[in-house]
Formats: structure tokens, C-alpha cells, sequence
């Protein structure tokens, strides 16, 4: 059933990438506009001139390192399930993440107001590497503790 699960939450996450690169460019921008503001409405409590530093154009980048972050997770998590190594996990999840961030800048040259960006192919790609690298980090923190704490009495 863990495997099962573990599938179908990449899916899942696959799908809502999807989803959002297919809203048209007008509809992406409110979208990333709206969140804009309610960021910065959050942030100007504790950093005032907050909207100074965010931008529509900052908060869309880092939701594309962030998506492919996930979804590099949540594959290594499913190719954990699987019973392969972490180091394994590396390579496999890192391309699977690549190109479906390609799949999906391509996709946007067919959707009204959006275009393919090989920068956001960039930022997707080293989301993509950064969550590798936590997954592997925490994976090992954790595992190390497991087994430490074993070995204390």
C-alpha cells in the first residue's frame, strides 16, 4: 500500500504542476499577483518594505525551484518505497524531475500568454537538486539517530 501511495502522490504532484502551467499567461499573473500581496501583507508585519524586495516576478521563480523541490522528494521517498538505495535514488529522480520540467516548458509554448524559458528549466532543475540534497541530509540525520539511540542505554 506504501508503494501504492508513494505513486500516487508523485502523480498527484505531476498533475497540479500540470495544472498550474496550463492557466493561461493573464490567469498566472493575478495568480502570482494575489499571492504576491497577501505575502507581502504577511511579511510587512515583521520586515517593513517587504515590497521592496518581493515582486510577482520573485515569488513565480521561486514557486518553480519550489515545485520541483517537492517532486524531487517525493521521489526519492517513492523510489525509497521501492526498496532502492538513496544512492541510486539520485540520478533517476534528479532526470525524471529535469525533464518533466522541460515537458512542462514545453507545454507552455502552446498555452495562450506563456512561453518556454530555459531559465525556468534552470531554477526547476536545481529545485530539484536541493531537495535531492535534503531528502539525503535529513534522510541521514535521522537514520544516524535512529541507530545511535539504539546503541545508548
Amino acid at each position: 500500500m506504501k508503494k501504492v501511495f508513494s505513486i500516487i502522490i508523485v502523480i498527484f504532484w505531476m498533475a497540479l504542476i500540470f495544472f498550474f502551467s496550463h492557466q493561461p499567461g493573464e490567469q498566472s499573473g493575478e495568480l502570482s499577483d494575489g499571492i504576491t500581496a497577501m505575502l507581502i501583507g504577511m511579511l510587512h508585519v515583521v520586515i517593513p518594505g517587504a515590497e521592496d524586495i518581493i515582486t510577482g516576478l520573485f515569488i513565480r521563480k521561486l514557486a518553480h525551484f519550489s515545485v520541483y523541490f517537492m517532486l524531487a522528494i517525493l521521489l526519492m521517498n517513492a523510489f525509497r518505497c521501492f526498496q532502492v538505495t538513496v544512492k541510486k535514488s539520485i540520478i533517476p529522480a534528479f532526470i525524471i524531475s529535469v525533464l518533466y520540467a522541460i515537458s512542462d516548458e514545453v507545454h507552455q509554448a502552446f498555452i495562450p500568454g506563456r512561453g518556454p524559458q530555459v531559465t525556468d528549466v534552470l531554477l526547476d532543475s536545481a529545485g530539484a537538486l536541493v531537495g535531492i540534497g535534503v531528502y539525503c541530509a535529513l534522510l541521514h540525520i535521522f537514520t544516524r539517530k535512529r541507530y545511535s539511540g539504539n546503541n545508548v542505554r
